[in-house]
């Protein structure tokens, strides 16, 4: 058997951090066909903003698309416009723009309780996953939509 000495460090290292993201890519691209298929590089940027009449920022989605996915990793409404179908407003572009443009099939997002999992679930969205105490005191959800 042979023993190995390696010294352990934990700190924020942004240039290992890529090399290990890269790494574990190619390791997973190699072991699968279908990750071959939908190369990591095939994953794009989608942004929806929604401007104020004074270009204030009233609200937007940021996400990406890839392998027949839109993942929306933020929606935000500034609280004067919560309530007016704004943010339903940014979703459903966000939604139209990877299907028609981006050949999406699918959705899928993470919201906490005190966020907006009800108003998901209004948009047609599937809960899929549920994390309690995540962060303590508080739960996580998984959703998905089939896209039309």
């Amino acid at each position: 058997m042979v023993c190995r000495m390696f010294r352990i460090e934990a700190e924020v290292d942004k240039e290992r951090r890529e090399l290990l993201r890269t790494r574990l890519r190619d390791t997973n691209t190699a072991a699968s066909p279908v990750l071959r298929a939908w190369r990591p590089e095939r994953e794009q940027p989608l942004h929806v903003w929604a401007l104020d009449a004074g270009d204030g920022l009233a609200g937007g989605l940021v996400g990406h698309t890839w392998a027949t996915w839109l993942h929306v990793t933020y929606l935000w409404v500034d609280e004067r416009h919560r309530g007016s179908g704004l943010g339903s407003r940014l979703l459903a572009e966000a939604e139209h723009l990877a299907r028609t443009e981006r050949a999406c099939t699918r959705v899928r997002l993470e919201t906490w309780d005190f966020q907006a999992p009800d108003f998901y679930r209004k948009q047609g969205y599937e809960v899929v996953c549920v994390i309690p105490d995540y962060p303590p005191g508080i739960t996580e959800y998984t959703l998905v939509k089939h896209l039309p």
